[in-house]
């Protein structure tokens, strides 16, 4: 295990912005991850789990203790289909995308319409990351993690780790209690693709016949990249978090009283089925409502020029520049439609 100082935290996020890191670490294995955790501990360093740092937010003056990079690699098919599914063991550390690309090759249904999606493996647990149709909680199987109150290895089946929406216990009941060190997925061999999002559907609308997981796939990235939402090199709309503010989940008496603001400007308010008597609304709907246009800004930081969900670093920006901005839309949004926007990037060093 090689221990660093002052290591710069900007390259490793897709923000390309924060401070350094006092101490940092990369684990390899999970040897690796249980003797940077005991370091943390005994030189008393507040610690933080890094993975691909592409829903991450650093602060211009950094991390003060030890930021651990999870870079566990391999993506392993074990012998022999579970009930009619193919089982991928995934190191936390591997890119997300590569092994939705593997899993397309063998064929593989369950994870396609998440293609495009940058970071690790790792993160993906911690929000239950979804896109297009799918949450990845509906294909994980269970985590391995390093328990560092119990100081043990062990292993979290799916249920066990409380997945809602954008949301698990690594995010809430017990955030800063685990290292996820591989992630165990249920794959469908031979399945359909899914295609029940707007997005797709319109995409395959004029086919005669079923798309294949591969040509999802391919459409899922045309989309995003349309969007601004997949890491292409020299694209200005790339420097982001992705998505910086969650849709909202309301109530059925929240949803209607937002219903009745958007009818007495004269709008349809979008929104979409969530979890039981819940509905969830469109974040991207409530920014462009509240005046904030693709492409608005000021000084280094802007709204992307394809989706109004993104934050994006237009070079050289700063975090307390984002922060301002963030803030900005999150109070038009509450003074206009009730609502507090809830960001979705991890707020690092603030």
């Amino acid at each position: 295990m090689l221990l660093e100082e002052d290591v710069s935290l900007a390259p490793l996020t897709t923000f390309r912005l924060g401070g350094p890191a006092r101490f940092f670490v990369e684990a390899k294995t999970v040897g690796d991850v249980q003797e940077a955790v005991a370091l943390a501990r005994s030189k008393n360093l507040a610690l933080f789990i890094l993975g691909g740092g592409s829903n991450l937010l650093v602060a211009d003056s950094g991390w003060p203790g030890l930021v651990l990079k999870v870079a566990i690699p391999s993506i392993e098919r074990r012998s022999g289909d579970y009930e009619g599914k193919a089982i991928f063991d995934v190191g936390a550390g591997e890119s997300w995308d590569r092994f939705v690309s593997h899993a397309v090759v063998a064929q593989c249904a369950g994870v396609e319409c998440l293609s495009g999606i940058p970071g690790s493996v790792g993160g993906t647990p911690v929000q239950n990351v979804g896109a297009y149709g799918q949450d990845v909680s509906e294909t994980i199987e269970s985590v391995q993690v390093f328990d560092m109150k119990e100081g043990a290895v062990r292993e979290l089946c799916g249920e066990a780790c409380g997945f809602t929406y954008r949301s698990s216990i690594f995010n809430t009941t017990e955030r800063g209690r685990f290292v996820i060190l591989r992630v165990v997925y249920a794959l469908t061999p031979g399945g359909a693709p899914r295609i029940s999002y707007a997005d797709l559907n319109r995409h395959f609308e004029c086919r005669e016949t079923s798309p294949n997981l591969a040509e999802v796939r391919e459409a899922v990235r045309h989309i995003r990249a349309r969007k601004g939402m997949l890491i292409i090199a020299g694209d200005p709309d790339c420097q982001s978090a992705g998505s910086f503010f969650k849709n909202p989940v309301l109530s059925e008496q929240q949803h209607e009283e937002l219903r009745n603001r958007a009818a007495a400007k004269g709008l349809t308010l979008p929104s979409y089925p969530a979890l039981e008597k819940s509905r969830k609304v469109s974040a991207a709907w409530l920014v462009e409502r509240s005046g904030f246009t693709r492409g608005y800004g000021f000084g280094h930081v802007g709204i992307s020029s394809k989706h109004t969900l993104a934050i994006v670093n237009r070079g050289g920006a700063n975090a307390a520049e984002v922060l301002a901005l963030k803030d900005q839309i999150q109070q038009r949004v509450e003074e206009i439609w009730g609502i507090r926007l809830e960001p979705e990037p991890v707020m690092v060093g603030f």
